[in-house]
């Protein structure tokens, strides 16, 4: 196995990927709760974490995520588990750690996680040191478990996401830093997305760039900005839905099809299924974001490992289950090769 490369210099090299999304595709396989998304499958259900690490591992992600987003003491203490906050977050990381060993060619990295916290108020000063305060315990942990690097992600406040990179720092280990930017096209403490992480960058970010809310159609234009606005190396890891200029965000977007009356007010998070892009949709994204120059490449909420799989061929990467990537030509209908039966392939478009 090739010795393992640091995430800068795996930048360096070339395109990264980072398998994101357990939120959605745990809650899909019965493992977590929409609504309160709360990750405690790492403490409830570990195997079923590690296979959801190892398929997006092996559909080509270059990271195995530490699944820690919302695990911080707020959420917890919301839940009434607040004690279960550390062994949860440490053995999330334990967990990515022994599948990324798994890798057939080159040792996974590992990453640390910690996110929007969802009580920030600038005008609250109380709020930023309780902030802090969460952050900077979980950044230990990752430091004493050994992780490669900390993503800190969907931070829509700039000052919040300035305060993920500061406790990321003390700590000593290289940070990804990425924002949610929500309907209003702009972070919620009045700066631009590009002029946010051009300062985030100044302030020693490995990484900037976007990730989650936005679909590849609303997210591409900001990513294109913040790469002109910054010399370092950029991210962009969209959600795989067909969002738009009118409903920008996946948080209001319609389904004009639907056919029953949803429990909930929109369509997000549990019925947005008829609004996903489909692979190529995603595969010609990935390619586009490659050509403007993104280094760091991936997809979250909602993303299924055969997704992440396109955008990983699409930057040029082959992943370890690359073998099984869609091949039509020994399908009995839609197929070419020659051993096929011509009157089943002469009935291809009246099946």
């Amino acid at each position: 196995m090739t010795k393992k490369r640091s995430l800068q210099e795996r930048l360096q090299d070339g395109p990264v990927v980072c398998g994101e999304g357990y939120l959605f595709e745990l809650e899909r396989r019965g493992y977590l709760q929409a609504g309160t998304f709360v990750p405690e499958v790492a403490l409830e259900n570990p195997e079923a974490l590690k296979q959801a690490y190892r398929d997006f591992m092996n559909a080509g992600s270059d990271v195995v995520l530490a699944f820690t987003y919302n695990a911080h003491r707020e959420k917890m203490r919301i839940i009434e588990k607040e004690h279960l906050l550390e062994p949860l977050n440490r053995n999330a990381i334990r967990l990515a750690k022994e599948v990324a060993k798994e890798h057939p060619e080159e040792e996974a990295l590992v990453a640390g996680n910690i996110s929007n916290t969802n009580i920030f108020d600038p005008e609250d000063p109380a709020s930023k040191e309780t902030v802090r305060t969460m952050f900077a315990e979980m950044v230990k942990w990752c430091k004493e478990e050994e992780v490669d690097f900390v993503n800190g992600e969907t931070f829509y406040y700039y000052e919040e996401a300035k305060i993920a990179l500061e406790e990321i720092q003390k700590q000593d280990l290289p940070a990804v830093i990425t924002l949610g930017l929500m309907g209003e096209n702009i972070l919620r403490d009045g700066y631009q997305v590009e002029e946010a992480c051009q300062l985030l960058q100044e302030h020693g970010a490995l990484v900037v760039g976007m990730n989650c809310f936005r679909g590849p159609q609303t997210m591409q234009p900001f990513v294109e900005k913040i790469r002109e606005a910054c010399d370092g190396y950029v991210a962009a890891l969209p959600v795989p839905y067909r969002t738009t200029e009118e409903h920008p965000t996946f948080f209001n977007l319609p389904d004009g099809g639907c056919s029953c009356h949803l429990p909930t007010e929109t369509t997000f998070p549990t019925s947005l299924d008829p609004l996903y892009c489909n692979r190529y949709e995603i595969a010609s994204w990935a390619k586009e974001a490659k050509d403007v120059g993104v280094n760091y490449f991936g997809l979250c909420c909602g993303a299924s490992p055969a997704m992440l799989r396109e955008v990983a061929e699409a930057v040029g990467e082959e992943a370890p289950n690359s073998k099984y990537s869609p091949d039509m030509q020994k399908h009995f209908l839609f197929g070419d090769d020659e051993a096929l039966k011509q009157h089943n392939l002469e009935y291809r478009t009246k099946a």
